[in-house]
């Protein structure tokens, strides 16, 4: 059974809001496991903007993949470039495809957070949107109806100012004490959206590492670099023919 207790409220060490492009990912593993910081609310945004943060990605040809999610996303307890949208980075450049990933996951990060920030996370050309959100709605006790409601309006917006933009949509589970009705209901938004937007469609992000105490630090919540690259391979198996496509497209 799935154990999530509290993604809600974990920081990582970067600022909350700061996108980040990914460099090279880390093939090894952290030095020490780090040592759990107490739940403290999500930073506010940095001043600088996606706009200027990509004043020198205006010069990058490459197609970008923006990872738009919570805690999982950024990397908490073990650091963005370990985190799987740094491992994709990795994939993407051994595949020898033009795309660079941004990781703007921020720890603690709901779907009206992620809706409130959309326009932001814009300002940069999005060509690929990864969406990792609701693990904190639900954990929050927040309506699935809103849930759905935020998600739909952020891939609408993004839409609107790039339709030629994919979306791939990262599910998630809800936790089991919660209840069949509740967790049918939840599993349900993420797979109505992917066949309403045509998106790539991940049923579980944590396949095959939820549960698994090896996999996840010492919170049993967030996982490990090994997790990561499991996820990673979950993630890269839906990405990559919609990368391939829009190659093929472009060429």
């Amino acid at each position: 059974m799935l154990m999530l207790a509290t993604l809600a409220g974990c920081n990582d060490s970067a600022p909350a809001g700061q996108a980040v492009e990914t460099g090279p990912a880390r093939t090894d593993s952290p030095a020490q496991p780090q040592q759990q910081p107490a739940p403290q609310p999500p930073a506010r945004e940095p001043e600088s903007s996606p706009a200027e943060d990509s004043a020198a990605g205006a010069r990058d040809e490459r197609q970008s993949i923006v990872f738009v999610g919570t805690s999982l996303t950024a990397g908490y307890g073990i650091g963005a470039q370990y985190a799987y949208p740094a491992l994709i980075q990795a994939k993407i450049d051994s595949a020898g495809l033009q795309f660079r990933v941004v990781n703007a996951g921020i720890s603690g990060e709901t779907s009206a957070g992620g809706l409130a920030r959309i326009d932001w996370t814009l300002q940069r050309k999005v060509d690929v949107l990864a969406i990792e959100l609701g693990a904190n709605d639900m954990l929050r006790g927040l309506s699935v109806e809103q849930l759905e409601q935020n998600l739909r309006k952020i891939i609408d917006r993004t839409r609107d100012k790039y339709p030629e933009a994919d979306i791939v949509i990262l599910g998630m589970e809800a936790a089991p004490n919660l209840g069949p009705a509740y967790a049918t209901a939840f599993r349900g938004v993420y797979r109505r959206l992917a066949d309403e937007y045509d998106a790539a469609y991940v049923p579980f992000l944590l396949d095959g590492v939820a549960t698994v105490p090896e996999l996840n630090q010492e919170d049993g919540i967030h996982p490990t670099a090994e997790g990561q690259r499991i996820i990673a391979g979950t993630v890269w198996k839906e990405l990559e023919p919609v990368l391939r496509k829009r190659a093929r497209r472009r060429a």
